[in-house]
C-alpha cells in the first residue's frame, strides 16, 4: 500500500485512492479559509483542492485539465487537484495559501503543520 505524507502525517492508503478523500479522512486541512465550507466537494469545478505533490499520482483527467487552464490555477503547472488524483505510489503533499491554494505561502508542508493557531487568551 502506498503511504501519503502531509501536514505532519504519515498514513497508508489503497492503490489507486482519491487523495482528497484520503486527506480529508485524515482530518487533513485541505482547504483553505472560506473553501472549508464552499467547496465542491471533490468535482474538480471549484479548484480549492489545489497541491504541490511529489510522488506517483495518476495523471490529470480532462475536467482537471479544463479547471487547471483557467486563472488562477493556470500558472500553477507544478500543482494539482487533490481530488482529480489518484494515489499510484508513495507521495508527499504540500499545501499554499490563498482561497484555492494558489499562493506563494506554505501552508504546510509533508512533514511540518504550518498553519498559524489561533492565539487564546
Amino acid at each position: 500500500m502506498p503511504n501519503v505524507t502531509a501536514q505532519g502525517k504519515t498514513f497508508a492508503v489503497p492503490y489507486e485512492a482519491n487523495l482528497r478523500e484520503a486527506l480529508l479522512e485524515q482530518d487533513i486541512d485541505l482547504y483553505n479559509g472560506a473553501a472549508k465550507l464552499l467547496n465542491c466537494h471533490g468535482h474538480s469545478s471549484c479548484g480549492s483542492c489545489l497541491v504541490k505533490i511529489e510522488g506517483m499520482v495518476s495523471e490529470p483527467t480532462e475536467f482537471e485539465k479544463l479547471r487547471m487552464a483557467i486563472p488562477p490555477h493556470s500558472q500553477h503547472h507544478d500543482r494539482r487537484l487533490a481530488c482529480q488524483a489518484k494515489v499510484l505510489g508513495d507521495v508527499r503533499v504540500t499545501k499554499y495559501d490563498g482561497h484555492f491554494g494558489t499562493g506563494d505561502e506554505v501552508a504546510w508542508t509533508p512533514d511540518q503543520n504550518l498553519v498559524a493557531e489561533p492565539v487564546t487568551h
